[in-house]
This record gives structure tokens, C-alpha cells and sequence, in this order.
């Protein structure tokens, strides 16, 4: 999926002053790419994030998804396109406890699962395999490592063959080793699928993932490579 951003702002309200986290910014990200984005601790990365996932609306200025921009949909149309188009990796897994892996994968979908053109479950087992964790669609996030947990988590995000995964601090919880193993995941994911990738992470050794690397820094943008 190709995210082209055009003068994108996004400005608080804090009681009686208004603060600006983002300045106008414009870069475009093109289908495959492997985006990392960094920036030291409240720059503005996650705010952009969820602003490429919708989930957030810009303070002015628009972003455009394969040319339609979001800010023209209706709300509706916006959690349709969401679903359907983009998913998410979060870094504090966001699991359900109550839920096994396999039904913590499939949740996204359920919803719509009597209009899906194919098995929901075989797909969540699919996708768990995908990311090492066959046989394990039975366990339930307690009986899981906190690395264990998150490639459930990036399972979750594949399951509605997304064009556009946003991660978040993925590997925040995890110790180099482990994260080292995610991001590889996700790079297999970019590589061999053509998933547009973008990764927000404060450790610049992980930025060797991306194809491209963006800096965030006093609410502008600067690319690094």
C-alpha cells in the first residue's frame, strides 16, 4: 500500500495551551517498503502511528491510502477500511487473557466471519505456524513468554491479510535477543508478502530492518536513510 502524507499537523489542547506534536509534516511511504521510525521518548512517534492507522484524525492536512484519503470517509467507512487494510502489533501484546492464541488471532475477524470466503480458524493455525508457533493455538497468553505472546500478537495482525502493518514499540518488553527475532518476522513478512511495513522504535540498533529510516525530532521529520 502506498501512504502518501501532505502537510500533516496535530496539535492538543492541554487546559488553556495548545500543543503541537506534529508540524506539518510530508513524506510518502511506496508500496513494500520497510519504514523505521525513531525519535527520542514523546518526539511524536506513536502519534504519528495512529495516525496512519486511522485511529486518529490530523489537525490539519490529509493522508492518502492507495489516493483515497481517509479524511473523507465517512466514520464508518473509515473502521470498514481499517479492518480490512491495515493491521496492528502493539508493544503490550494486547492479548486477551481469557481467549487462546488461536482465538486471540482470530478475534479481528469474528464479527464478519459468517461473510469470510474461507476458514477462520484454519487461518489463525496458519499464521501461528507462520511465526513459530505451531501447536500452540491452545494456550491461553498466561502459558506464553512475553516473546511468545507477541508473535501472537503479529499473527492477530496478518489475519485479515492486511497491505499495511503498523508496529508500535514491538519489541519494547523484550530483551535484545527476543526483539532481534520479531523484527524478523515482520521483515520476512515485508519481504515475502509485500506488506507495507512501518516500525516505530526509540533503539537505533533496529534500524537496520528498514529499508527506509525516518527521524523524528521537534515536530518535524528527517530522513535518515
Amino acid at each position: 500500500m502506498q501512504v502518501i502524507v501532505e502537510n500533516v499537523s496535530k496539535k492538543y489542547q492541554v487546559g488553556d495551551e495548545e500543543i503541537t506534536v506534529l508540524d506539518a509534516v510530508s513524506f510518502q511511504i511506496e508500496a513494500g517498503d520497510f519504514l523505521v521510525i525513531t525519535g527520542p521518548s514523546g518526539a511524536g512517534k506513536t502519534t504519528l502511528l495512529n495516525l496512519l492507522g486511522t485511529l486518529d484524525a490530523p489537525s490539519a492536512g490529509k493522508i492518502l491510502y492507495d489516493g483515497v484519503e481517509a479524511g473523507a470517509l465517512h466514520p464508518n467507512q473509515i473502521a470498514d477500511f481499517r479492518r480490512d487494510h491495515i493491521g496492528f502489533v502493539f508493544q503490550f501484546y494486547n492479548l486477551i487473557p481469557q481467549l487462546s492464541a488461536k482465538e486471540n488471532v482470530m478475534l479481528p475477524l469474528l464479527p464478519s466471519m459468517k461473510q469470510l470466503d474461507f476458514d477462520l480458524q484454519d487461518r489463525a493455525v496458519a499464521l501461528l505456524a507462520e511465526v513459530g508457533l505451531d501447536g500452540k493455538g491452545e494456550k491461553y497468553p498466561y502459558q506464553l513468554s512475553g516473546g511468545e505472546q507477541q508473535r501472537v500478537a503479529i499473527a492477530r495482525a496478518l489475519v485479515n491479510t492486511p497491505s499495511l502493518v503498523l508496529a508500535d514499540e514491538p519489541t519494547g518488553n523484550l530483551d535484545m535477543e527476543i526483539g532481534e527475532q520479531i523484527l524478523h518476522i515482520l521483515q520476512e513478512v515485508n519481504r515475502k508478502q509485500g506488506v507495507t511495513v512501518v516500525l516505530v522504535t526509540h533503539n537505533a540498533g533496529f534500524t537496520h530492518f528498514g529499508t527506509r529510516v525516518i527521524r523524528i525530532q521537534d515536530q518535524k521529520l528527517h530522513e535518515v536513510r
